[in-house]
């Protein structure tokens, strides 16, 4: 998938592009990108970083990095992506405008989108006015449940199940590997500690079963009462390896909440308790995808 960031980056052919957002890429997203690929046409996004809402100045906690998202979609089979730098100039231009300078200008045939779809400035435009424009417009029909907000208070409230339901993936949480306490070490069970964008977030407080590429991982997350930690940390063991992850990009992926994380009355319990996370990670299955 080729990623632009400018239409003159892209040729002009005739496109179908799905337009938004597409924060988690979730099940009513893959709707929309996957009418896009079936079309025919040039399968192609059109989506905004950084997230509107943050411009505009809300306080909104992202399921997915740039990073992460452009993977995603390349994973539905989209051909290119136009990756718009949300501003405040922006947000204030005409609808009509956009259409032109973004949508037309890459040879845009047919608009995919929601049908709640708005974009251009106070969200003025809609699908309507994109046919009035000359435009090829598809409402997509949206999943019903599925939204961006609802996954957030499921994975801030720690049912990576259900949030996996509505995704149709498992849920992710996604760093670069940094130098921790060492403790796990000592301890065992060596982790990769996550450098995790702040505005990337994380689910509840708690250990997990995962996994970590093609290896199962038990994770913490939280701040290691036991030590008397007041700083957060997301921190994997991966079963079964060796070797050295400092400084890779590590993508982590939640199965199943195990436990809270808590004090013990000794370090040995302590161990004992990890061990059995580890046992139950091994047997953890993945959640199921809607």
């Amino acid at each position: 998938m080729k990623v632009a960031h400018a239409p003159g980056e892209l040729d002009r052919v005739p496109r179908a592009v799905a337009v938004g957002t597409f924060d988690g890429v979730h099940l009513g997203h893959r709707a929309v990108i996957g009418a896009a690929v079936e079309s025919g046409l040039r399968a192609t996004v059109v989506t905004f970083h950084p997230h509107p809402r943050t411009v505009l100045g809300n306080r909104i906690e992202l399921l997915a990095t740039l990073e992460r998202r452009l993977e995603l979609m390349a994973a539905c089979g989209v051909d290119d992506t136009l990756v718009v730098r949300f501003t405040p100039e922006l947000a204030s231009l005409e609808p009509d405008a956009f259409a032109r300078d973004y949508l037309g200008a890459i040879g845009t045939d047919i608009v995919l989108a929601g049908a709640d779809f708005r974009f251009g400035r106070k969200r003025s435009g809609d699908l309507a006015l994109l046919r009035a424009l000359g435009f090829e417009t598809r409402a997509v029909p949206i999943v019903e449940g599925v939204s961006s907000s609802r996954i957030r208070q499921l994975v801030a409230a720690g049912d990576v199940g259900e949030a996996a339901a509505l995704l149709g993936r498992p849920v992710e949480v996604e760093g670069i590997v940094v130098s921790g306490d060492q403790r796990g070490g000592t301890l065992g069970f060596p982790t990769a500690n996550l450098q995790v964008e702040p505005d990337l977030l994380v689910a509840r407080y708690g250990i997990y079963a995962g996994a970590a590429g093609e290896r199962r991982a038990a994770v913490s997350i939280g701040v290691n009462p036991h030590y008397g930690g007041t700083e957060r940390r997301v921190e994997a063991f991966l079963l079964d390896w060796e070797g050295d992850l400092y400084g890779r990009r590590l993508v982590v992926e939640l199965w199943q909440r195990l436990r809270e994380e808590r004090t013990f009355a000794s370090e040995e319990e302590l161990v004992e308790q990890i061990a059995r996370d580890v046992e139950q990670t091994r047997a953890a299955e993945p959640p199921r995808a809607g």
